[in-house]
């Protein structure tokens, strides 16, 4: 009985840990298209983040993509985000080891997790280059496109996989990477009291 006593209050605060964490780069709300494109994520947005006891609210791109650099390759979660969000996304803002995202929009480039740089022996500075299935259209249907960027951020959330899928980059870029021109793939909302999302009439 003792045991389990002692273990109980461990086990809840590794449970709370690791919920902050994910909560930390997901939402607690999810809103997506769904008849349309979400075109107007801009108007969305700044209504969303005017329902009382939302804190924020992020447009994000969101596609699967290959990565690799010239010493291995792998799978990962790309997102495109905007500047003044990726400095706002707590899992992302607060956990940057190495490099800057100062300048994220403009320089074009990438913020990946410490896992991910550590399995392709990459370095704030190198190459990566992201592959999709999700290129231009072409007469005999839709091209895969490859294009390389540089590391400009390296973070570390502190849960492996997280560290190891996800690819941040600009909206901007990932848009037209992507295929998808002033389009959003959802938009993250995140609430001050996660415990109370009674709606509201």
């Amino acid at each position: 009985t003792g045991v389990q006593t002692c273990a109980l209050p461990i086990l809840n605060g590794f449970h709370i840990e690791l919920m902050n964490k994910i909560i930390g780069i997901n939402g607690h709300v999810f809103l997506q298209g769904v008849e349309r494109p979400l075109t107007d994520y801009k108007e969305v947005v700044a209504r969303v983040e005017k329902v009382p006891g939302v804190t924020l609210a992020i447009p994000m791109v969101e596609s699967a993509a290959g990565v690799s650099s010239q010493y291995n390759q792998s799978g990962a979660l790309l997102r495109g985000i905007r500047e003044e969000d990726i400095k706002r996304l707590p899992g992302i803002a607060n956990n940057v080891r190495i490099g800057t995202l100062d300048g994220f929009e403009a320089g074009g480039g990438v913020a990946i997790g410490a896992k991910m740089a550590e399995q392709l022996s990459l370095r704030v500075g190198d190459t990566i280059s992201l592959l999709t299935a999700r290129g231009a259209s072409t007469p005999f249907g839709v091209a895969p496109r490859l294009k390389a960027y540089p590391v400009v951020a390296i973070f570390q959330i502190g849960v492996s996989e997280f560290d190891g899928i996800f690819v941040y980059m600009p909206l901007a870029e990932a848009q037209a990477f992507l295929n998808k021109e002033d389009e959003a793939s959802v938009i993250e909302a995140f609430v001050s009291n996660p415990d109370d999302m009674r709606s509201e009439e």
